[in-house]
Order: C-alpha cells, then structure tokens, then sequence
C-alpha cells in the first residue's frame, strides 16, 4: 500500500522512525514534509500535500492512505480535511483507530506526536491501515451525504440549515 505522510516540527523525528516502520513493514511511503527540523514550520501545506496525494491515489485507483501529525494532531486533521475526497479523523486510542476505518473509511488520520509514545502511535497506524471499511449500508449513506455536501453545500431530503448571508 502507498502511504502518505507529513509533519510538522513536532513530529518530525517520530516521522523518520514511522517511515522505517512503513517501510519495513512493505509500504511505499511517501514523505510530504518537512524534511528539516524548523521550529516555526507551518504544517497546512505539508499535510494539505499529504492528503491531495491520498485523493489522487484514491481516484486513480491505487490503495493508498495518509497519516498527518504535530503535537496535538487537531490542526493537521483540520488541513487535510480541506481536501476534496479526504476523511481525516483524529485517532488517540485503539478504537478510534479502528472505527475511522470500519464505520467512515477514513482515508487519512491524524495523531498529536506530543500526546502519545511512538510505540502506541504506531500500533495505532498499525491498526488504522489493517483495518477494512465495513461497508455498512448505513456507513456507506452516511459518507456519500458527506461528499455531497462537499460538492454541492446540500444534503438532499436533510434539510441542511444555511444561515442567511448578512450585509456588512
């Protein structure tokens, strides 16, 4: 599997030993930064990269995911989910792993290097890229209403309340 990753300083040297980790494990991983430690790296870029790879993969028909991280992972999740086709979740413990997979076929997750050891962090991974998607119907309902928010601002038949614009 193609695996798509990105940091910011926080994680940077989780992200070398997580790339030995993949690495050794059989995956192609592919690094999108950053590539020096820069104590004032700003991670959207990276991990924007990160997750339009994991979408183009995606589309073009290659197994692949993403993993996104700094030293909470909330501001990582929050970039990579500004990607068309990205479901970025937010794991801290086994079961969120497992679940981002089984019920919303999270394509990219997001981990704080600062909020856990290297050890759960990649048993966490681990985890995640086993994992199947369920293929519920339910889940599957729920991630196409997602996607069509996505390309059209409407889930149909939900009634999605959008507030009225507001002059200046």
């Amino acid at each position: 599997m193609r695996i798509h990753i990105a940091t910011d300083h926080a994680g940077l040297e989780f992200s070398r030993t997580l790339v030995d980790h993949l690495t050794n494990a059989g995956h192609e991983v592919l690094d999108h930064g950053p590539a020096e430690y820069d104590a004032l790296d700003d991670y959207p870029a990276f991990c924007i990269n990160a997750a339009l790879a994991v979408a183009a993969d995606q589309s073009a028909g290659v197994h692949a995911l993403g993993i996104v991280f700094g030293g909470s992972g909330n501001g990582e999740q929050i970039a990579a989910n500004k990607v068309v086709g990205v479901r970025a979740a937010l794991v801290w413990s086994m079961d969120t792993a497992i679940l981002a997979r089984q019920h919303n076929d999270a394509n990219v997750i997001s981990i704080g290097a600062r909020q856990h050891t290297v050890e759960e962090a990649i048993r966490y991974i681990d985890a995640f890229i086993a994992e199947p998607f369920s293929g519920d119907e339910r889940h599957v309902r729920r991630i196409a209403q997602l996607a069509e928010y996505e390309t059209t601002g409407d889930i149909a038949g939900k009634g999605v309340d959008r507030p009225a614009a507001t002059e200046a």
